[in-house]
């Protein structure tokens, strides 16, 4: 699995309460520099954040610094995990598919199409070219066998070559 990059100025806040909201999260976060923004995501069932959240800090020194402060700190008597945050992933591939519109993989998809279509055409070429070798050769073998039943039949009508025949199997 490749390592993805972390957001140097947003932090991961896990561990939140239920009574916790975004403008408690930012409360606690302020006092470390300019948040840029807050964001506590919602169980699309009940509407409740799902226990974690993400401040986006101005500068990535105040993201760090939050980051020292408040691990491990307690928040409406829960204690709090804080990390960078990992870059934003909901369903997908390599890329995910949170920030993508649909039609961004478009481009790619049409040039993915378009090489397995050139390597399949290159195969079908590389199996013509084999076929038509290897028939090649067959015929050639087949000729040569061909022609050593005539070099034999030559043989039995030639008694001149007959005769020498006979003389190299007794020198062999």
């Amino acid at each position: 699995m490749a390592q993805q990059a972390v957001q140097k100025n947003t932090v991961y806040v896990g561990g939140l309460a239920e009574e916790v909201n975004e403008s408690i999260l930012h409360a606690a976060f302020i006092p470390f520099g300019d948040i840029k923004d807050v964001k506590t995501p919602l169980d699309q069932a009940t509407q409740k954040h799902r226990s974690f959240g993400f401040v986006t800090f101005l500068e990535k020194d105040d993201a760090a610094a939050a980051m020292d402060n408040m691990d491990g700190a307690e928040l409406y008597g829960r204690v709090l995990t804080v990390n960078y945050a990992l870059p934003e992933r909901i369903k997908g591939g390599e890329q995910g598919w949170a920030a993508h519109p649909i039609w961004a993989d478009a481009d790619t998809w049409f040039e993915r199409q378009q090489q397995e279509e050139e390597m399949q055409r290159i195969q079908a070429e590389n199996r013509a070219t084999m076929e038509a070798a290897e028939d090649l050769h067959r015929k050639k073998l087949a000729q040569e066998r061909e022609g050593e039943k005539e070099d034999e039949i030559e043989i039995k009508d030639d008694p001149m070559a007959r005769a020498e025949a006979e003389v190299l199997e007794q020198n062999n």
